[in-house]
């Protein structure tokens, strides 16, 4: 596979949290400003966020935002908060399945996140989604503060 597109390893990627990375869409007109994911890169080029988690056992990938409001981040920067194969939305209390990113509970139920297409080969987890290119680890250039609130669902 091409080394360009490996994103991580895959005893980096957790069981029970998610792992930032940053991509950059190949459309730039693809990406809408109002997701909480989307930054700019410093050429001026934007930039959006993926998760990828274990969860579910294999390593599945989605945008960093919740489909209640998309300008709601799920990881800001610090694993999402995830428990029996599910991810949280930590605003609004919106559960998601960590196999293919259906709502199953909140204010956004049967929803799916967007999925981003990745593979592993070997010991590594690459970016199959020829939509996205590969940037780096950690989130998105961007302004504000991306959804965060003081409301948090999962008991911290």
């Amino acid at each position: 596979m091409d080394e360009s597109r490996r994103i991580a390893g895959v005893d980096e990627v957790p069981e029970e949290s998610t792992l930032l990375v940053t991509l950059r869409p190949v459309d730039p007109e693809s990406v809408d400003e109002g997701e909480g994911d989307v930054g700019e890169a410093e050429d001026g080029t934007p930039e959006a966020e993926a998760m990828l988690t274990r969860a579910a056992g294999d390593v599945r990938a989605f945008r960093n935002y919740c489909q209640h409001w998309t300008d709601v981040r799920l990881d800001k920067d610090d694993g999402a908060f995830v428990r029996n194969g599910e991810v949280f939305c930590q605003k609004h209390g919106a559960t998601f399945e960590a196999d293919g990113g259906y709502c199953n509970f909140g204010p956004c139920e049967g929803a799916v996140l967007e999925s981003v297409d990745v593979a592993v080969n070997g010991d590594d987890v690459y970016l199959t989604d020829d939509a996205y290119e590969f940037v780096r680890l950690g989130h998105s250039h961007r302004d504000g503060d991306g959804g965060d609130s003081r409301i948090d669902f999962t008991g911290n």
